[in-house]
C-alpha cells in the first residue's frame, strides 16, 4: 500500500518547494539536481571574462638578435633571410651601426665581400673607436687575401682595445700571412704578456720561422716589384779558362706569389751563350706552395737549350716542411732527375736535407735569420755526389765528389740589398772555386 508523500502542515512537499510542475522523481534525485545547479551557477560566476589578445611587435633588440641567429646558423637560406631583415631594419634606421655591421659581417660570411667592405667601412668611418667593427673589417680582408690591409685594420683594434691579447693575435695572423715575420712574432709575444695562454703563444710564434724562398719568390712586404743583377764567376784548376755568368732578374710581387722574367748570359769555356728564363711562385693551399721555372736558350752548348723545373713545399707539423722536385734540362741530351727534401725550422734557424735518389747526391743547407726576418741570412751549404742542376743564377752546376759553399745577404735599407757568396767543389778531378754576388732593388 502506497504512503502518502511527506507534508509541512498539511501540504506535500513539492509544492512548498515550488516544484509541483516537475515530474515525479525518486526523492534521492532531487538533492543531486539542485546541488548539480548550484555548482554550475558559481563555475559560471568565477569564469573570466575572453579579451581577445594583441600581439606585442617586435623589438629593435630582438629583431636584432633574430637577424644574428640567421646569420649564423650556416644555412644559405637562412643567411639571405637575415639579409632581408637588416635591409628592413635599415629602411626604418639608416645608417646604424649595428645593423650595418652585422649585415657586414652576413656579406663577409655569404663570400659577398665588396657589399661587406661597403658596409664595415662605413661603420668604421662613422665610429672610429668601435673595435667591433674593425675586427670585421680584418676579417673580411684576410678572407679576402689581402693580409697587409688586414693588418692595418687590426691595428685599429689594437688602438681601442690595447690591453687585450686577441686584437695582437689577429694582426699577429695577418702580419705573419704578409711575410712580416719579426712583426708577427713581436705582436704574439706582446699578447703573451697580456695573458694570452702561453700553448697558444708558442704554436703561432712557431708558424712565423722564414721560408727558404721567402727571399725570391713568396715575399709580399709592402712592395711589388724588385730587381736583381747578379755576377757569378768560377775559376777551375788545370789551366781550363774561367766562365763568367750575368744575370739580370725583374719580379713583379702578385695577390698569391710572383713571377719574374729572367736573362741570362754565360761566357764558358770561350763560348757565350744567352738564355731567357720565367720563374713563378704561388700558394697552392694552406702551407703549401710551388716555384716553376722554364729557361731557354736560343744557341745551347754553354747553357742548356731548354730547361724546367716543378718543385712544391708543403709545411707540416710545427715547423717541419717538405718538398719534392723535377727537374730538366736539355744540352746534347736530355737531363732529368727528382729529388725529394725535408727542411726544419727552429727559432731563427733553417736546417734543409735534399736527396737525389736517381744519383745518390745529397744536399744539406744551414741558415741563420739573424735579423728575426727573412731578407737577412747566413748561410752554409754542404754536397755530396754527382748531379747536374741550375744555381741561383739560372746557370748549370754540376757536382761530383763533394762542394760546400757559404752565402751571406743583407738587405741594409728596406728597399736595397746584396748577396755574396762562395763556394768550392769538385767534379771528375777538376776543382772549381766559386763567387757570386747580386745587387737587390725592390720598390
Amino acid at each position: 500500500m502506497l504512503q502518502p508523500p511527506p507534508t509541512i502542515e498539511g501540504l506535500p512537499i513539492t509544492r512548498v518547494m515550488g516544484l509541483g510542475s516537475l515530474p515525479r522523481f525518486p526523492v534521492v534525485v532531487l538533492p543531486i539536481v539542485l546541488l548539480l545547479g548550484l555548482v554550475g551557477s558559481a563555475v559560471a560566476a568565477q569564469a573570466p571574462t575572453q579579451v581577445p589578445q594583441v600581439q606585442a611587435p617586435e623589438s629593435y633588440t630582438a629583431r636584432l638578435r633574430r637577424a644574428r641567429d640567421l646569420a649564423t646558423s650556416g644555412d644559405p637560406a637562412k643567411r639571405a633571410h637575415a639579409l632581408a631583415l637588416y635591409d628592413t631594419m635599415l629602411t626604418v634606421s639608416p645608417g646604424n651601426a649595428d645593423v650595418l655591421l652585422g649585415r657586414g659581417r652576413t656579406f663577409a660570411w655569404s663570400r659577398r665581400y665588396s657589399e661587406a667592405e661597403a658596409d664595415l667601412r662605413a661603420v668604421v668611418e662613422a665610429k672610429p673607436t668601435y673595435g667591433d667593427a674593425w675586427s670585421a673589417l680584418g676579417d673580411l680582408l684576410m678572407w679576402s687575401d689581402r693580409p697587409r690591409e688586414a693588418a692595418e685594420a687590426y691595428g685599429h683594434w689594437v688602438a681601442v682595445a690595447p690591453d687585450a691579447p686577441e686584437p695582437l693575435i689577429a694582426r699577429g695572423r695577418a702580419l705573419r700571412d704578409a711575410e712580416d715575420l719579426a712583426g708577427a712574432r713581436a705582436d704574439f709575444a706582446a699578447a703573451g704578456a697580456r695573458g694570452a695562454d702561453p700553448a697558444r703563444v708558442a704554436s703561432l710564434t712557431a708558424t712565423t720561422q722564414p721560408r727558404q724562398a721567402t727571399l725570391e719568390g713568396m715575399s709580399t712586404e709592402g712592395y711589388q716589384w724588385s730587381l736583381r743583377v747578379g755576377l757569378d764567376h768560377t775559376e777551375f784548376s788545370g789551366g781550363r779558362a774561367p766562365a763568367t755568368d750575368h744575370a739580370v732578374s725583374l719580379r713583379r710581387r702578385l695577390s698569391r706569389g710572383s713571377i719574374a722574367l729572367e736573362w741570362l748570359q754565360a761566357d764558358r769555356f770561350r763560348r757565350i751563350d744567352q738564355a731567357w728564363s720565367l720563374d713563378a711562385f704561388t700558394r697552392l693551399w694552406p702551407r703549401a706552395y710551388t716555384n716553376l721555372r722554364y729557361q731557354h736558350s736560343a744557341v745551347g752548348g754553354a747553357l742548356p737549350s731548354t730547361a724546367w723545373r716543378a718543385e712544391v713545399f708543403q709545411g707540416v707539423g710545427r715547423g717541419w716542411e717538405l718538398s719534392a722536385s723535377l727537374d730538366h734540362l736539355r744540352f746534347s741530351t736530355n737531363t732529368e732527375y727528382y729529388a725529394l727534401g725535408i727542411g726544419r725550422y727552429t727559432g731563427n734557424w733553417y736546417l734543409r736535407y735534399r736527396l737525389i735518389p736517381g744519383s745518390g747526391s745529397q744536399r744539406v743547407l744551414i741558415r741563420n735569420y739573424y735579423r728575426g726576418n727573412a731578407d737577412d741570412f747566413l748561410g752554409i751549404s754542404v754536397s755530396r755526389g754527382p748531379s747536374a742542376e741550375l744555381d741561383g743564377l739560372g746557370a748549370p752546376v754540376r757536382v761530383n765528389n763533394a762542394g760546400v759553399g757559404v752565402t751571406w745577404s743583407r738587405f741594409f735599407r728596406s728597399d736595397w740589398g746584396f748577396r755574396v757568396g762562395a763556394g768550392y767543389d769538385e767534379f771528375e778531378g777538376i776543382m772549381q772555386r766559386q763567387s757570386t754576388i747580386s745587387m737587390n732593388r725592390r720598390w
